[in-house]
């Protein structure tokens, strides 16, 4: 399976931005379909965004029009762009990869990295 590493959490004001990276290990990137997720505490784990190895996008309700996802198959990284965030944003974000979107949940994950935003 492929390993993640997440970064670029911390701790933003309200209507701020954040860009979180998440880069893979191995040289079969580019196969492999890659989500966002978060968890914030007591509630369920939920999907913010994913792309497909064609680079199809997808988005979270919450985080439509405010969120971006990218990917950079030449540095083995996805890219969560965060704009305009909200203090119901703070969470744990975790980075999957999977053979397709469908399918991200039983694929690998990176150990998550902290988005805390205050009002």
């Amino acid at each position: 399976q492929v390993q993640l590493v997440e970064a670029g959490g911390g701790l933003v004001q309200a209507g701020g931005s954040l860009r979180l990276s998440c880069v893979a290990s191995g040289r079969t990137f580019s196969t492999y379909a890659m989500g966002w997720f978060r968890q914030a505490p007591g509630k369920e784990r939920e999907l913010v965004a994913a792309i497909s190895r064609g680079g199809t996008t997808g988005y979270g309700d919450s985080v439509k029009g405010r969120f971006t996802i990218s990917r950079d198959n030449a540095k083995n990284t996805v890219y969560l762009q965060m704009n305009s965030l909200k203090p119901e944003d703070t969470a744990v974000y975790y980075c999957a990869a999977g053979p397709m979107i469908a399918t991200l949940t039983a694929g690998s994950w990176g150990q998550g990295t902290q988005v805390t935003v205050s009002s």
